[in-house]
């Protein structure tokens, strides 16, 4: 029973998936990543306008009162696991053409703690502005990545108070001229 829109449209994706690869034996494999951040990342997510508007001295709105957590899963963890990932498609044999596994550094961070770790990699405090949680926003999220690592060796080992670092040292000196 998905919780939100965005958690539907993501079980509705894959049940397509795995329906097409029973039906035309086209092996699929499905990933599913966890708040994956870093440089060139989205600029639509938390962790970028967060540190946009603490340069810039604009407030930044928390949901939750900021203790919602997520798995917050750093790039250079998950950019070598797809290539692994994609070298090696589910066997049609086995009966299961699709696999579907999950992408995430598998320990919760708090928003708070993230806001944190960007004012001490920023050198700067932010104007939090707390608010109730969204509809469907979800307490905690995190990553099972037993699969992933018992298939490819998957060990994500990039913390927040590491990855968020050389984020933000990207951001200040390429990121901005992306921002919106």
């Amino acid at each position: 029973s998905p919780a939100s829109l965005y958690a539907a449209t993501k079980k509705s994706c894959e049940l397509m998936s795995e329906t097409y690869a029973r039906l035309y034996g086209l092996p699929q494999t499905g990933l599913r990543f966890f708040t994956v951040y870093g440089p060139w990342g989205r600029p639509d997510m938390a962790y970028w306008s967060f540190s946009q508007n603490i340069l810039n001295d604009e407030p930044i709105t928390l949901f939750g009162d900021g203790v919602l957590s997520r798995d917050f899963t750093y790039i250079d963890d998950v950019a070598p696991a797809i290539a692994r990932i994609v070298d090696q498609p589910p066997a049609i044999a086995d009966g299961r053409p699709h696999e579907i596994y999950n992408l995430g550094n598998s320990t919760p961070t708090s928003v708070l703690e993230l806001v944190e770790a960007i004012e001490n990699a920023l050198g700067k405090k932010a104007q939090r502005v707390m608010v109730p949680p969204q509809p469907g926003d979800v307490t905690v999220t995190f990553a099972d990545i037993s699969k992933a690592a018992a298939a490819f060796g998957y060990d994500p080992k990039t913390k927040i108070g590491e990855g968020i670092p050389r984020f933000t040292e990207w951001f200040k000196a390429e990121g901005h001229k992306y921002a919106r």
